[in-house]
């Protein structure tokens, strides 16, 4: 529990901190862990405002999770709400204005708004005290909402949001929505690129992209904790990841129409043309300025290597895309890069890009049942696949599984 003078230092730092995070996703899981830190509150949720409605996009629960084995995540279900004022969070977002409730049960008749309790009756826990704020970008417009739920004593005991409280949460959220929108935008500069590249290859959706990044987070942070990365590199290898697994296939804006579109099977000289992407997409980045640079060059050029070396493209100059002296095979071939050659983010993006590749109906293939799905990963264990990676991916599927429910592709 922070004192007053750790909330007022921490407040003075806070848009710093918060704007050295750059992926969308993580930076709503750090915005919500800090609000809930400073009012000491048990849980919380982050509503996302998409045209006349909010998203659920993000929640934490400590009683919850405290209920789950350790180590597992706490799994939930996004949905949608309008925006009026017939819901607490939509009230706000039509308002604009903060709403602080005691005790959401107790919400008088005459009100517009009115709790839904079939979370509360589904999962066995009881919402109390709510503190509803809004995310506004700095011309005044609704970004999404804050929403904080169960503020707690010392003892733990559940008590009401105090007018202090109020204060903070509006200033917080102030600072919170301007690293919001910024991320909103890095976010969807992300997805024009990935759209530039739909354009040529259908597979490369916004769907597709999003899944294979936040599978991708989550057999990194399963990794990093069984190797003991500090927080500081754990947090900031984290957020370049998720990035630049999204782009992984970037490339390929460079490949041919011709060959990118081609409904049959490719001749092996079109298979030469199509491995290109990988190095084509890594030149992009070869500015390298920050982490997230190195991360996306990283990704483009090695998430088509092999454990067992027999991937693709190999020890390559990626300005030229010429075999690099001495890694050469008989043939005058780059030899491909095997086993820990291949950096971590690469081995994780490979992993996870075919098992949405194989999960995933395309117009030439329907999606493989879950079952061949996995057998095909299990026989590639040691030889496509990093044998660590595929354990931690076994001892996740019900959170990948939450990913797929979460990023679906458009009928």
């Amino acid at each position: 529990m922070l004192t007053e003078e750790e909330k007022l230092d921490k407040l003075t730092h806070l848009g710093i901190e918060l704007n050295q995070v750059r992926d969308l996703d993580i930076l709503m899981e750090r915005v919500l862990k800090d609000a809930r830190r400073f009012v000491n509150a048990d849980a919380g949720s982050i509503y996302i405002r998409d045209d006349e409605s909010l998203l659920f996009t993000y929640t934490q629960n400590d009683t919850l999770q405290g209920r789950l084995p350790e180590n597992e995540k706490l799994i939930y279900a996004t949905f949608t709400l309008p925006i009026n004022t017939e819901s607490i969070a939509g009230y706000v977002a039509t308002t604009g204005s903060l709403l602080n409730m005691p005790d959401v049960y107790r919400i008088e008749s005459t009100a517009p708004y009115q709790f839904g309790k079939k979370f509360d009756a589904e999962s066995g826990y009881t919402t109390r005290s709510v503190i509803t704020v809004p995310l506004k970008t700095a011309r005044g417009d609704i970004l999404g909402i804050l929403q904080i739920i169960n503020a707690q004593d010392e003892t733990g005991r559940v008590i009401a949001f105090t007018e202090k409280d109020e204060k903070l949460m509006l200033h917080f959220a102030s600072i919170a929505a301007v690293a919001l929108e910024r991320a909103q935008m890095t976010r969807s500069i992300l997805l024009r690129m990935i759209r530039m590249s739909e354009m040529r290859d259908p597979k490369e959706t916004g769907a597709h992209v999003n899944r294979v990044g936040g599978y991708s987070i989550e057999l990194f942070e399963q990794w990093a904790r069984k190797h003991q990365l500090s927080q500081k590199a754990f947090d900031s290898a984290r957020d370049s990841l998720r990035m630049a697994a999204m782009l992984h296939d970037v490339g390929k804006i460079a490949i041919s129409d011709m060959i990118l579109k081609k409904p049959s099977r490719f001749s092996e000289d079109e298979y030469e043309i199509m491995k290109q992407h990988t190095f084509l997409g890594a030149r992009l980045f070869l500015d390298t300025q920050s982490d997230f640079d190195e991360a996306a060059h990283e990704v483009a050029l090695t998430h088509h290597e092999r454990w067992d070396g027999n991937g693709y493209p190999g020890y390559i100059d990626v300005a030229t895309g010429n075999p690099i002296k001495g890694f050469t095979l008989p043939d005058g071939k780059a030899r491909g890069k095997k086993g820990e050659e291949i950096p971590v983010f690469g081995r994780i993006v490979a992993l996870a890009d075919v098992y949405d590749a194989l999960s995933s109906a395309r117009v030439y293939k329907k999606a493989w049942s879950e079952s061949d799905v996995l057998s095909t990963i299990e026989k590639e264990t040691g030889a496509q696949f990093d044998p660590e990676l595929v354990e931690i991916f076994f001892s996740r599927l019900k959170v990948f599984r939450s990913i797929q429910e979460r990023y679906q592709d458009e009928p």
